[in-house]
């Protein structure tokens, strides 16, 4: 298992969390609360927390193109969703 995460400073950690797994659960199984957040593609599990003005992400995969699929798939729509921010999320490899 590869694993990867990543933490985003701002203040609509929790809006942007909700709004992730609301869009992904149109296509793929997410469940999510203000705080928390899972994702369940077919190439990655992802997770989310929302704490104050962090948003951390989580994303798991046996493959590495699996796993670069799930970053590119979180960055693209995280990027689209915080336009006015400019987030640029600087993913981890957890060892």
């Amino acid at each position: 298992m590869i694993i990867v995460t990543t933490t985003a400073q701002t203040a609509a950690a929790s809006k942007y969390l909700q709004q992730l797994c609301k869009h992904f659960a149109h296509k793929v199984p997410a469940e999510w609360d203000a705080s928390r957040g899972e994702v369940n593609f077919p190439f990655g599990f992802c997770s989310m927390e929302a704490e104050g003005d962090r948003l951390t992400i989580r994303c798991e995969s046996e493959e590495q193109s699996d796993l670069d699929r799930a970053k590119a798939v979180i960055d693209d729509h995280l990027e689209r969703f915080a336009w006015r921010e400019k987030l640029k999320l600087q993913w981890q490899t957890v060892s």
